[in-house]
């Protein structure tokens, strides 16, 4: 834990755009689960290879991530945290299944120059996240 209050700081770690972007490449939905903004999920960025086990914040090693799928998965390996996310949705879905669509949206093209504009356009990334909610 104290390297993690050490290393913090806030939402600044990162450029809104490159946030707002990687929201956006992967559906402004959790990887993992699957909870989306216009359902009221609280969105984050979650670190594929955790910073603490080497990890950088380049945009293949970060994914769009439910408050709760973040806060759960800690410092689990992604395939540990997947089996366990496939087993508790009960739905279906086979890690393997999970793990291949983490893996396409990490590496998918980063919609950088769509992000600048609307956050040009609304002021902040978190307005951008907030009229999308209002438009469901």
């Amino acid at each position: 834990m104290k390297y993690r209050k050490a290393n913090y700081n806030g939402m600044n770690w990162i450029r809104q755009e490159k946030r707002l972007a990687i929201y956006m490449r992967d559906g402004l939905a959790c990887v993992y689960c699957g909870d989306s903004i216009e359902r009221g999920a609280s969105l984050s960025l979650d670190h594929i290879i955790p910073v603490r086990r080497g990890g950088t914040n380049h945009q293949y090693n970060l994914v769009t991530a439910c408050d709760r799928c973040n806060l759960a998965k800690g410092q689990r390996s992604v395939k540990q945290f997947i089996a366990a996310t496939a087993r508790y949705l009960n739905h279906g879905v086979k890690s393997a299944e999970i793990e291949e669509h983490v893996s396409a949206c990490s590496t998918r093209a980063l919609p950088l120059a769509r992000a600048k504009r609307l956050i040009k356009s609304r002021g902040s990334a978190a307005r951008v996240l907030a009229a999308k909610v209002e438009e469901r």
